[in-house]
């Protein structure tokens, strides 16, 4: 009975640790800033000129793609070189946040 009960509990546990495992994922989109998302409300400015001043106050930066909004997580002199560009995004996701593997120029 107890060797079951181990058993069953090592099971779970690689289970567990499976289910939460994450894998790689590409996403494409604009660098923006997490305050401004997609739409930007410094009017008189370039989307890269406003991302930047966002994220001078606080915001994080973020990837518009698909409709959403990802904070982005990662080198931040990287990150700021793509402002405002169409960008490939290749990192671990988990819920809104993108744990950023490598970023690369995308099609504009």
């Amino acid at each position: 009975m107890r060797m079951r009960n181990i058993c069953f509990f090592g099971l779970l546990t690689l289970g567990a640790t499976g289910a939460f495992a994450q894998s790689s994922q590409t996403l494409t989109g604009t660098v923006s800033d997490s305050m401004c998302g997609a739409k930007h409300m410094m009017k008189d400015a370039s989307l890269a000129k406003c991302t930047r001043e966002c994220v001078k106050s606080g915001s994080d930066y973020a990837l518009v793609s698909g409709g959403k909004v990802y904070t982005l997580k990662g080198n931040s002199t990287q990150l700021d070189k793509f402002a405002g560009q169409n960008v490939k995004v290749t990192g671990k996701v988990s819920g809104n946040t993108v744990t950023v593997d490598s970023i690369s120029a995308g099609k504009s």
